[in-house]
């Protein structure tokens, strides 16, 4: 990067001036790896969770077809790709003011003078002039707004790469969901199947005097309070399919029927899980708030300059003449040095000067926040996973412990007791599988809450 000999002055002056902070890109330092009690990796792995491709992380075909989708449709990343190409062309135009502006003046002008009641007298003119006009970038302001363009451009960039992130967290996150919801549904029907059946039964054994009432009564209440779920679940997965489609940049539709309502349990063992703090370095949303804070700085470097006057220089060749004979015989010629300045504002641009530097202030605090909010993220995304894992263990061992406990409660049943263990038997089984349905969620939607975190999925 350039500087003249005054805007490196002028730097120097800027941040040696009382009452203002030292004008420096924010400096934080990142441990060499991330720590999180008895969970913590001493060392990052080769290959890390961040650096898996997304299509490889989320390797179900189904899942996959549609990130592909939101990729291309999604109106939120539609917005930021055009945002990108907004500041490529703000910051093209930065760079432009470096260079002299040079116009066309085609004019044809025709006067008529008639003084103190004289004679009339006519003075037409014919003009082809070339006007060029170059301000010299004395102070070096011309070179910070375009070091501030290059940064907001490059900002937006790195915003779009985090709304791909995003968007790729939020579509798994809704498929996942979607996947448990009608998981849940599935093991509701099958439920009340049995319900149906344990009710029919029941009520014949009712009916034949073998049991009491009180029996089938309650056979009736397990099935009615089985029943009742099914329809508020039946919305609540159309709800999801409707999010998914949003977030695919589509119209409502069915299209996700022709698929296994299976979650693959081995998937989170495949991946690799270290954290070395340059993954940090890389999320885009950092990067973003990086730039913006260059931006800021670069800003107050414009403010500073713009203290001191202008230097403009003009020169304008061409032709005139009062008629088209022999006009490329009549050169003309008009040179110009100005410099522009404020003797007395009042104190404008100097507060300009000085909000320039409260605005980099709170860009460089943005940055730091950021920072400090990624490595808690991670923090309580990896716990959430572990845990979530953990959880998913118990609940599965509480569900195979309520399939046996079921089993025996029939051998008891035909063995002589109470009918009320065969229903109470089933109805902890049945909560054990949407407990365990559930769990496997929580792990899911924390492993893509931790992929995120670490800066994944915008490739």
């Amino acid at each position: 990067m350039k500087y003249t000999l005054f805007s490196i002055i002028a730097i120097l002056l800027m941040s040696s001036c009382s009452g203002t902070k030292n004008l420096t890109r924010a400096n934080i330092d990142m441990p060499a790896s991330y720590m999180t009690g008895k969970d913590s990796i001493s060392a990052p792995d080769t290959l890390t969770l961040a650096d898996v491709k997304w299509w490889e992380f989320y390797s179900d075909p189904t899942l996959t077809a549609i990130l592909r989708t939101a990729l291309e449709n999604n109106r939120d990343i539609l917005k930021a790709a055009a945002r990108v190409e907004q500041m490529r062309a703000l910051y093209g135009v930065a760079k432009a003011d470096l260079l002299p502006q040079i116009g066309a003046n085609v004019a044809y002008s025709y006067e008529t003078n008639k003084y103190n009641g004289g004679k009339t007298t006519t003075d037409p003119e014919y003009d082809l002039k070339f006007p060029i006009s170059w301000e010299i970038n004395l102070w070096g302001s011309m070179f910070q707004a375009k070091n501030a363009g290059q940064a907001r451009f490059v900002a937006s960039v790195e915003d779009y790469r985090a709304m791909r992130m995003t968007i790729i967290a939020e579509v798994a996150t809704a498929y996942f969901k979607l996947l448990s919801l009608e998981n849940e549904l599935s093991i509701v029907r099958q439920t009340l199947k049995t319900r149906e059946e344990a009710l029919h039964l029941a009520k014949i054994r009712f009916e034949g005097g073998l049991t009491s009432e009180t029996i089938y009564q309650q056979a009736k209440v397990e099935y009615s309070s089985t029943a009742s779920l099914i329809p508020d679940l039946e919305l609540r997965v159309t709800s999801m399919r409707n999010s998914l489609t949003t977030l695919m940049g589509e119209y409502p539709r069915e299209a996700f029927e022709n698929r296994d309502i299976v979650f693959d349990t081995d998937f989170a063992d495949k991946l690799p899980a270290g954290i070395p703090s340059e993954l940090l370095k890389r999320r885009p949303d950092l990067r973003g708030a990086e730039q913006r804070l260059r931006a800021a700085m670069a800003d107050v470097g414009v403010s500073y300059a713009d203290r001191f006057p202008s230097f403009r220089i003009g020169f304008t060749p061409g032709w005139e003449n009062d008629g088209l004979k022999d006009f490329f015989k009549s050169p003309f010629t008009y040179t110009i040095g100005q410099i522009t300045g404020t003797i007395f504002d009042f104190g404008r641009k100097k507060r300009k000067y000085e909000a320039a530097i409260a605005s980099y202030d709170q860009s460089r605090y943005d940055y730091e926040k950021a920072v400090i909010t990624a490595f808690t993220e991670v923090n309580t995304s990896l716990t959430a996973y572990n845990k979530y894992r953990e959880n998913l263990r118990v609940k599965t061992e509480l569900r195979d412990a309520a399939a046996k406990y079921v089993q025996l409660a029939w051998v008891q049943y035909r063995g002589g007791h109470s009918y009320l263990d065969v229903l109470d038997a089933q109805r902890r089984y049945f909560e054990a599988q949407i407990g365990v349905n559930n769990a496997l969620l929580n792990e899911y939607l924390a492993l893509v809450n931790l992929y995120k975190t670490l800066g994944g999925g915008w490739n």
